[in-house]
Protein backbone atom coordinates (compact mmCIF):
# COMPACT_ATOMS: atom_id res chain seq x y z
CA UNK A 1 0.00 0.00 0.00
CA UNK A 2 1.28 3.43 -0.96
CA UNK A 3 0.42 5.14 2.33
CA UNK A 4 2.09 8.47 1.48
CA UNK A 5 0.13 8.90 -1.76
CA UNK A 6 -3.09 7.74 -0.12
CA UNK A 7 -2.68 10.25 2.72
CA UNK A 8 -1.92 13.09 0.33
CA UNK A 9 -5.00 12.33 -1.75
CA UNK A 10 -7.22 12.26 1.32
CA UNK A 11 -5.89 15.66 2.47
CA UNK A 12 -6.48 17.19 -0.97
CA UNK A 13 -9.95 15.70 -1.13
CA UNK A 14 -10.83 17.23 2.24
CA UNK A 15 -9.26 20.67 1.79
CA UNK A 16 -9.91 21.26 -1.92
CA UNK A 17 -13.13 19.24 -2.13
CA UNK A 18 -11.71 17.35 -5.12
CA UNK A 19 -12.67 13.70 -5.42
CA UNK A 20 -10.00 11.02 -5.12
CA UNK A 21 -10.97 9.56 -8.53
CA UNK A 22 -10.23 12.88 -10.18
CA UNK A 23 -6.83 13.09 -8.51
CA UNK A 24 -5.99 9.50 -9.51
CA UNK A 25 -6.94 10.34 -13.08
CA UNK A 26 -4.57 13.33 -12.92
CA UNK A 27 -1.73 11.08 -11.72
CA UNK A 28 -2.43 8.63 -14.53
CA UNK A 29 -2.28 11.38 -17.13
CA UNK A 30 0.92 12.75 -15.63
CA UNK A 31 2.65 9.36 -15.82
CA UNK A 32 1.59 8.93 -19.44
CA UNK A 33 2.92 12.41 -20.19
CA UNK A 34 6.22 11.57 -18.49
CA UNK A 35 6.55 8.43 -20.64
CA UNK A 36 5.89 10.49 -23.73
CA UNK A 37 8.61 12.97 -22.77
CA UNK A 38 11.03 10.14 -21.96
CA UNK A 39 10.42 7.85 -24.95
CA UNK A 40 9.14 10.33 -27.50
CA UNK A 41 5.69 8.67 -27.74
CA UNK A 42 3.27 7.06 -25.34
CA UNK A 43 0.54 5.60 -27.52
CA UNK A 44 1.10 2.13 -26.09
CA UNK A 45 1.66 3.16 -22.45
CA UNK A 46 -0.91 2.07 -19.87
CA UNK A 47 -1.18 3.00 -16.19
CA UNK A 48 -2.94 0.86 -13.61
CA UNK A 49 -3.81 2.39 -10.20
CA UNK A 50 -5.59 0.64 -7.35
CA UNK A 51 -7.97 3.25 -5.81
CA UNK A 52 -7.99 1.45 -2.45
CA UNK A 53 -4.24 1.11 -1.88
CA UNK A 54 -2.97 3.72 -4.38
CA UNK A 55 -0.42 1.16 -5.67
CA UNK A 56 0.25 1.81 -9.33
CA UNK A 57 2.12 0.22 -12.19
CA UNK A 58 3.20 1.60 -15.54
CA UNK A 59 3.74 -0.66 -18.54
CA UNK A 60 4.01 -0.49 -22.29
CA UNK A 61 2.26 -2.87 -24.65
CA UNK A 62 4.83 -4.05 -27.23
CA UNK A 63 4.54 -6.46 -30.10
CA UNK A 64 6.86 -9.48 -30.10
CA UNK A 65 8.94 -9.57 -33.30
CA UNK A 66 12.02 -11.45 -34.45
CA UNK A 67 13.85 -8.28 -35.47
CA UNK A 68 13.12 -5.01 -33.67
CA UNK A 69 12.72 -1.91 -35.85
CA UNK A 70 10.84 0.34 -33.36
CA UNK A 71 12.10 -0.26 -29.79
CA UNK A 72 9.22 1.78 -28.35
CA UNK A 73 6.48 -0.29 -29.96
CA UNK A 74 8.25 -3.64 -30.46
CA UNK A 75 10.25 -6.18 -28.43
CA UNK A 76 12.44 -9.04 -29.54
CA UNK A 77 11.32 -12.61 -28.93
CA UNK A 78 14.40 -13.19 -26.79
CA UNK A 79 13.53 -10.33 -24.42
CA UNK A 80 9.85 -11.22 -24.47
CA UNK A 81 10.63 -14.74 -23.23
CA UNK A 82 12.34 -13.19 -20.19
CA UNK A 83 9.02 -11.57 -19.27
CA UNK A 84 6.73 -14.45 -20.25
CA UNK A 85 7.83 -18.00 -21.05
CA UNK A 86 4.82 -18.41 -23.34
CA UNK A 87 5.62 -15.40 -25.52
CA UNK A 88 5.45 -15.93 -29.26
CA UNK A 89 6.02 -13.74 -32.29
CA UNK A 90 3.01 -11.49 -32.84
CA UNK A 91 1.90 -11.46 -29.19
CA UNK A 92 1.38 -8.28 -27.16
CA UNK A 93 3.60 -8.21 -24.10
CA UNK A 94 3.19 -5.86 -21.15
CA UNK A 95 6.63 -4.47 -20.50
CA UNK A 96 6.98 -2.81 -17.03
CA UNK A 97 8.30 0.76 -17.00
CA UNK A 98 10.31 2.00 -14.04
CA UNK A 99 9.23 5.59 -13.40
CA UNK A 100 12.44 6.19 -11.46
CA UNK A 101 14.30 6.11 -14.76
CA UNK A 102 12.53 9.24 -15.97
CA UNK A 103 14.72 12.30 -16.32
CA UNK A 104 14.33 15.56 -14.42
CA UNK A 105 12.42 17.28 -17.23
CA UNK A 106 9.96 14.40 -17.62
CA UNK A 107 9.40 14.34 -13.86
CA UNK A 108 8.86 18.10 -13.72
CA UNK A 109 6.37 17.94 -16.58
CA UNK A 110 4.48 15.16 -14.80
CA UNK A 111 4.34 17.32 -11.67
CA UNK A 112 3.00 20.28 -13.68
CA UNK A 113 0.28 18.09 -15.18
CA UNK A 114 -0.90 17.08 -11.70
CA UNK A 115 -0.84 20.66 -10.40
CA UNK A 116 -2.68 21.93 -13.47
CA UNK A 117 -5.36 19.30 -13.04
CA UNK A 118 -5.74 20.18 -9.35
CA UNK A 119 -6.12 23.89 -10.19
CA UNK A 120 -8.69 23.16 -12.90
CA UNK A 121 -10.73 20.98 -10.57
CA UNK A 122 -10.49 23.52 -7.79
CA UNK A 123 -11.84 26.25 -10.09
CA UNK A 124 -14.59 23.91 -11.26
CA UNK A 125 -15.59 23.04 -7.69
CA UNK A 126 -15.67 26.72 -6.68
CA UNK A 127 -17.69 27.65 -9.74
CA UNK A 128 -20.27 24.93 -9.08
CA UNK A 129 -20.43 25.87 -5.41
CA UNK A 130 -21.16 29.55 -6.00
CA UNK A 131 -23.21 28.98 -9.14
CA UNK A 132 -25.60 27.06 -6.90
CA UNK A 133 -25.86 30.18 -4.70
CA UNK A 134 -26.70 32.49 -7.60
CA UNK A 135 -29.76 34.66 -6.82
CA UNK A 136 -29.17 34.09 -3.10
CA UNK A 137 -27.80 36.14 -0.19
CA UNK A 138 -24.44 35.39 1.39
CA UNK A 139 -22.33 37.04 4.08
CA UNK A 140 -18.94 38.41 3.05
CA UNK A 141 -16.05 40.37 4.51
CA UNK A 142 -14.95 43.63 2.94
CA UNK A 143 -11.40 43.22 1.65
CA UNK A 144 -10.37 46.42 -0.06
CA UNK A 145 -11.50 49.15 -2.43
CA UNK A 146 -10.68 48.67 -6.11
CA UNK A 147 -11.22 52.19 -7.34
CA UNK A 148 -14.94 52.75 -6.93
CA UNK A 149 -15.58 49.01 -6.68
CA UNK A 150 -15.28 46.90 -3.55
CA UNK A 151 -13.74 43.43 -3.19
CA UNK A 152 -15.75 41.11 -0.92
CA UNK A 153 -14.31 37.86 0.46
CA UNK A 154 -16.95 35.12 0.50
CA UNK A 155 -14.72 32.48 2.10
CA UNK A 156 -13.15 30.47 -0.70
CA UNK A 157 -13.58 33.10 -3.40
CA UNK A 158 -13.65 36.86 -3.81
CA UNK A 159 -16.65 38.75 -5.19
CA UNK A 160 -16.84 42.15 -6.83
CA UNK A 161 -19.32 44.80 -5.72
CA UNK A 162 -19.52 47.26 -8.61
CA UNK A 163 -20.24 50.95 -8.15
CA UNK A 164 -23.64 50.57 -9.85
CA UNK A 165 -24.66 47.91 -7.32
CA UNK A 166 -23.71 49.96 -4.26
CA UNK A 167 -26.04 52.12 -2.19
CA UNK A 168 -24.74 55.67 -2.52
CA UNK A 169 -25.07 56.39 1.19
CA UNK A 170 -23.13 53.30 2.30
CA UNK A 171 -19.43 53.40 3.15
CA UNK A 172 -17.54 50.14 3.66
CA UNK A 173 -14.47 49.55 5.79
CA UNK A 174 -12.00 46.62 5.61
CA UNK A 175 -12.89 43.53 7.73
CA UNK A 176 -16.53 44.70 7.90
CA UNK A 177 -19.13 41.92 7.50
CA UNK A 178 -22.01 42.62 5.10
CA UNK A 179 -24.73 40.64 3.35
CA UNK A 180 -24.77 40.74 -0.45
CA UNK A 181 -27.00 39.35 -3.19
CA UNK A 182 -25.20 37.20 -5.78
CA UNK A 183 -26.16 38.53 -9.19
CA UNK A 184 -24.07 36.35 -11.49
CA UNK A 185 -21.29 33.78 -11.42
CA UNK A 186 -19.01 33.52 -14.47
CA UNK A 187 -16.46 30.80 -15.19
CA UNK A 188 -13.06 32.22 -16.16
CA UNK A 189 -9.54 30.75 -16.52
CA UNK A 190 -8.57 32.51 -13.28
CA UNK A 191 -11.49 31.08 -11.34
CA UNK A 192 -15.14 32.05 -10.85
CA UNK A 193 -15.95 35.75 -11.26
CA UNK A 194 -18.73 36.59 -8.81
CA UNK A 195 -20.77 39.77 -9.13
CA UNK A 196 -22.80 40.86 -6.09
CA UNK A 197 -25.28 43.63 -5.29
CA UNK A 198 -26.55 45.68 -2.36
CA UNK A 199 -29.30 47.46 -4.32
CA UNK A 200 -31.27 44.57 -5.84
CA UNK A 201 -34.91 44.24 -4.61
CA UNK A 202 -34.41 40.49 -4.20
CA UNK A 203 -31.92 41.25 -1.42
CA UNK A 204 -34.82 42.45 0.73
CA UNK A 205 -36.88 39.37 -0.14
CA UNK A 206 -34.06 36.98 0.79
CA UNK A 207 -33.50 38.84 4.07
CA UNK A 208 -37.16 38.40 4.95
CA UNK A 209 -36.91 34.70 4.08
CA UNK A 210 -33.97 34.28 6.46
CA UNK A 211 -35.53 36.37 9.25
CA UNK A 212 -39.22 35.40 9.04
CA UNK A 213 -40.02 31.70 9.44
CA UNK A 214 -43.48 32.08 7.88
CA UNK A 215 -41.97 33.50 4.69
CA UNK A 216 -39.31 30.80 4.58
CA UNK A 217 -41.93 28.06 4.98
CA UNK A 218 -44.24 29.54 2.34
CA UNK A 219 -47.11 30.39 4.71
CA UNK A 220 -46.61 34.09 3.95
CA UNK A 221 -45.79 35.07 0.36
CA UNK A 222 -44.06 38.24 -0.76
CA UNK A 223 -46.14 39.07 -3.82
CA UNK A 224 -44.36 42.22 -4.97
CA UNK A 225 -41.41 44.44 -4.05
CA UNK A 226 -40.57 48.01 -5.02
CA UNK A 227 -37.31 49.44 -3.79
CA UNK A 228 -35.27 52.60 -3.93
CA UNK A 229 -32.07 51.37 -2.31
CA UNK A 230 -30.89 53.30 0.72
CA UNK A 231 -34.17 55.20 1.10
CA UNK A 232 -37.41 53.18 1.14
CA UNK A 233 -38.83 49.79 0.18
CA UNK A 234 -42.46 48.72 -0.15
CA UNK A 235 -43.44 45.06 -0.06
CA UNK A 236 -46.88 43.49 -0.52
CA UNK A 237 -47.49 40.28 1.44
CA UNK A 238 -50.20 37.63 1.38
CA UNK A 239 -50.98 34.80 3.81
CA UNK A 240 -52.04 31.32 2.69
CA UNK A 241 -53.28 30.67 6.22
CA UNK A 242 -56.31 32.73 7.34
CA UNK A 243 -55.10 32.48 10.93
CA UNK A 244 -51.76 34.15 10.13
CA UNK A 245 -51.53 37.91 9.75
CA UNK A 246 -48.95 38.44 6.98
CA UNK A 247 -48.01 41.98 8.00
CA UNK A 248 -47.75 41.06 11.67
CA UNK A 249 -45.60 38.03 10.89
CA UNK A 250 -43.14 40.16 8.90
CA UNK A 251 -43.04 42.94 11.49
CA UNK A 252 -42.57 40.60 14.45
CA UNK A 253 -43.10 41.26 18.13
CA UNK A 254 -42.33 44.90 18.86
CA UNK A 255 -40.96 45.15 15.32
CA UNK A 256 -38.05 42.80 16.08
CA UNK A 257 -38.01 41.04 12.71
CA UNK A 258 -38.34 44.04 10.44
CA UNK A 259 -35.93 46.06 12.60
CA UNK A 260 -33.24 43.40 12.10
CA UNK A 261 -33.62 43.79 8.33
CA UNK A 262 -33.67 47.59 8.55
CA UNK A 263 -30.45 47.41 10.58
CA UNK A 264 -28.80 45.22 7.92
CA UNK A 265 -29.90 47.72 5.25
CA UNK A 266 -28.49 50.54 7.38
CA UNK A 267 -31.70 52.39 8.19
CA UNK A 268 -33.60 51.90 4.94
CA UNK A 269 -37.33 52.35 5.64
CA UNK A 270 -39.60 49.39 4.87
CA UNK A 271 -43.37 49.63 4.34
CA UNK A 272 -45.22 46.31 4.60
CA UNK A 273 -48.75 46.21 3.16
CA UNK A 274 -51.43 43.60 2.56
CA UNK A 275 -51.71 42.23 -0.97
CA UNK A 276 -55.14 42.15 -2.61
CA UNK A 277 -56.41 40.79 -5.92
CA UNK A 278 -58.65 43.86 -6.07
CA UNK A 279 -56.56 46.57 -7.79
CA UNK A 280 -58.37 49.42 -5.99
CA UNK A 281 -57.70 47.95 -2.55
CA UNK A 282 -54.10 47.14 -3.48
CA UNK A 283 -53.47 50.69 -4.70
CA UNK A 284 -55.06 52.13 -1.56
CA UNK A 285 -52.79 49.96 0.59
CA UNK A 286 -49.73 50.79 -1.53
CA UNK A 287 -50.17 54.53 -0.96
CA UNK A 288 -49.96 54.01 2.81
CA UNK A 289 -49.50 55.92 5.10
CA UNK A 290 -51.65 58.37 3.11
CA UNK A 291 -55.43 58.14 3.49
CA UNK A 292 -57.44 57.55 0.31
CA UNK A 293 -61.00 58.72 -0.41
CA UNK A 294 -61.57 56.87 -3.68
CA UNK A 295 -59.73 54.75 -6.24
CA UNK A 296 -60.92 54.36 -9.84
CA UNK A 297 -58.78 51.64 -11.44
CA UNK A 298 -58.81 50.34 -15.01
CA UNK A 299 -57.30 46.81 -14.97
CA UNK A 300 -57.15 46.64 -18.78
CA UNK A 301 -55.25 49.89 -19.26
CA UNK A 302 -53.35 49.48 -15.97
CA UNK A 303 -54.19 53.03 -14.96
CA UNK A 304 -55.80 54.39 -11.81
CA UNK A 305 -57.13 57.71 -10.53
CA UNK A 306 -56.75 58.18 -6.79
CA UNK A 307 -58.54 60.89 -4.81
CA UNK A 308 -57.10 61.87 -1.44
CA UNK A 309 -58.05 64.57 1.07
CA UNK A 310 -56.49 67.93 0.35
CA UNK A 311 -54.27 67.78 3.42
CA UNK A 312 -53.03 64.28 2.45
CA UNK A 313 -51.93 65.10 -1.10
CA UNK A 314 -48.28 65.81 -0.29
CA UNK A 315 -48.09 62.68 1.90
CA UNK A 316 -49.58 60.51 -0.84
CA UNK A 317 -47.12 61.80 -3.42
CA UNK A 318 -44.19 61.69 -1.02
CA UNK A 319 -40.88 63.49 -1.04
CA UNK A 320 -39.87 64.05 -4.66
CA UNK A 321 -42.74 61.74 -5.66
CA UNK A 322 -41.21 58.71 -3.96
CA UNK A 323 -44.35 57.30 -2.32
CA UNK A 324 -46.38 57.48 -5.54
CA UNK A 325 -43.49 56.12 -7.59
CA UNK A 326 -42.98 53.10 -5.33
CA UNK A 327 -46.74 52.45 -5.21
CA UNK A 328 -46.84 52.43 -9.02
CA UNK A 329 -43.96 49.94 -9.20
CA UNK A 330 -45.49 47.76 -6.51
CA UNK A 331 -48.92 47.54 -8.15
CA UNK A 332 -47.94 47.78 -11.81
CA UNK A 333 -50.49 50.58 -12.34
CA UNK A 334 -49.89 54.09 -13.62
CA UNK A 335 -51.32 56.12 -10.74
CA UNK A 336 -52.69 59.66 -11.06
CA UNK A 337 -53.17 61.25 -7.64
CA UNK A 338 -55.50 64.22 -7.18
CA UNK A 339 -56.70 66.08 -4.14
CA UNK A 340 -60.43 66.13 -3.41
CA UNK A 341 -60.70 69.73 -4.60
CA UNK A 342 -58.79 69.06 -7.82
CA UNK A 343 -60.92 66.01 -8.60
CA UNK A 344 -64.16 67.95 -8.11
CA UNK A 345 -62.99 70.82 -10.28
CA UNK A 346 -61.99 68.39 -13.01
CA UNK A 347 -65.33 66.59 -12.75
CA UNK A 348 -63.68 63.28 -11.87
CA UNK A 349 -65.25 62.98 -8.43
CA UNK A 350 -68.61 63.89 -6.91
CA UNK A 351 -69.16 63.99 -3.17
CA UNK A 352 -72.84 63.57 -2.44
CA UNK A 353 -72.31 64.81 1.05
CA UNK A 354 -71.21 68.16 -0.32
CA UNK A 355 -72.72 71.31 1.26
CA UNK A 356 -74.54 72.16 -1.97
CA UNK A 357 -76.40 68.87 -1.95
CA UNK A 358 -77.00 69.13 1.81
CA UNK A 359 -78.65 72.55 1.33
CA UNK A 360 -80.92 71.22 -1.41
CA UNK A 361 -81.88 68.25 0.75
CA UNK A 362 -82.71 70.50 3.69
CA UNK A 363 -84.96 72.66 1.47
CA UNK A 364 -86.72 69.54 0.24
CA UNK A 365 -87.29 68.27 3.79
CA UNK A 366 -89.01 71.57 4.71
CA UNK A 367 -91.31 71.56 1.63
CA UNK A 368 -94.90 70.29 1.46
CA UNK A 369 -93.84 67.56 -0.97
CA UNK A 370 -91.63 66.04 1.70
CA UNK A 371 -94.61 65.98 4.07
CA UNK A 372 -96.63 64.02 1.51
CA UNK A 373 -93.82 61.50 1.06
CA UNK A 374 -93.58 61.22 4.84
CA UNK A 375 -97.14 59.79 5.23
CA UNK A 376 -96.68 56.01 5.32
CA UNK A 377 -100.30 55.16 6.24
CA UNK A 378 -102.18 58.06 4.70
CA UNK A 379 -103.22 58.97 1.17
CA UNK A 380 -104.85 61.97 -0.50
CA UNK A 381 -108.15 61.55 -2.29
CA UNK A 382 -108.88 63.15 -5.64
CA UNK A 383 -110.35 66.22 -3.96
CA UNK A 384 -107.34 66.62 -1.64
CA UNK A 385 -108.84 65.00 1.46
CA UNK A 386 -106.66 62.75 3.58
CA UNK A 387 -107.84 59.17 3.54
CA UNK A 388 -107.44 56.97 6.60
CA UNK A 389 -106.13 53.63 5.29
CA UNK A 390 -106.05 50.32 7.01
CA UNK A 391 -103.03 47.97 7.10
CA UNK A 392 -104.01 46.53 3.70
CA UNK A 393 -104.06 49.95 2.05
CA UNK A 394 -107.88 50.28 1.84
CA UNK A 395 -109.95 53.14 3.22
CA UNK A 396 -111.45 52.37 6.57
CA UNK A 397 -115.29 52.50 6.63
CA UNK A 398 -117.52 51.78 9.54
CA UNK A 399 -119.34 48.48 9.32
CA UNK A 400 -117.41 47.10 6.28
CA UNK A 401 -115.51 43.83 6.26
CA UNK A 402 -111.90 44.80 5.58
CA UNK A 403 -110.89 41.31 4.50
CA UNK A 404 -113.43 41.39 1.64
CA UNK A 405 -111.84 44.46 0.17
Amino acid sequence: MNTELLGALEILEKEKNISKDTLLDAIEQSLIQACKNHYGKADNVKVSIDPQTCDFSVYAERTVVEQVEDPVMEISLENALKISARAEVGDLIKVPINSKEFGRIATQNAKNVILQKIREEERKVLYNQYYGKEKDVVTGIVQRNLGKNVSINLGKADALLNENEQVKTEVFHPTERIKVYILEVKDTPKGPRILVSRTHPELVKRLFESEVAEVREGIVEIKSIAREAGSRTKIAVWSNDPDVDPVGACVGMNGARVNAIVSELRGEKIDIINWSENPAILIENALSPAKVIAVMADPDEKTALVVVPDYQLSLAIGKEGQNARLAARLTGFKIDIKSETQAKEAGDFYDYEDDEYEDEYEEFEESEEAEEFARPAEELSEDGEVLDLNEYGYEKETGEDENER
